[in-house]
């Protein structure tokens, strides 16, 4: 998989581990930063992950905050993504198999790299299931405008 991955200063230290776990995997990692510790406004990372998302260059994002509140927030004003917050298994299977999330979000103030790590083969494991939660995606859509 093409994966998208930024992170705010908070994130750097897990997004280094992540990126390298996931390159183990045989995935095809896209760093859109941040690199240091000097702080940086999340917004525009999010934003640029959304978009390579959103437009076919990342078959999935990863963006990592602090707490990832204010990152799924803004992740989710980009049209055509759907942002999940991930810090518990049954929140990682929902955004995906309820929700066909594309863009997950994980707090490194919330979560160690051994959890992040679960969640990760949880988003890559987990189906969305269609159906009436196809339905639900579509409405969702249709708020985009």
């Amino acid at each position: 998989m093409r994966v998208a991955v930024a992170a705010d200063h908070n994130g750097v230290e897990l997004k280094v581990h992540l990126t390298g776990w996931l390159e183990q995997r045989g995935h095809q990692v896209d760093d859109r930063g941040t690199d240091g510790t000097d702080v940086v406004d999340y917004p525009a990372l999010c934003a640029d992950v959304g978009r390579r998302v959103a437009s076919g260059a990342a078959d999935t994002g990863l963006v990592i905050g602090g707490s990832g509140q204010g990152e799924v927030i803004a992740c989710n004003q980009v049209r055509g993504v759907r942002a999940g917050l991930c810090h518990t298994d049954f929140a990682t299977q929902v955004s995906r198999g309820h929700n066909d999330a594309n863009v997950m979000v994980l707090g490194a103030k919330v979560v160690d790299a051994a959890i992040a790590e679960r969640m990760l083969e949880l988003w890559f494991a987990t189906p969305f299931k269609g159906g009436r939660h196809q339905e639900r995606v579509e409405q969702i859509t249709a708020l985009e405008g």
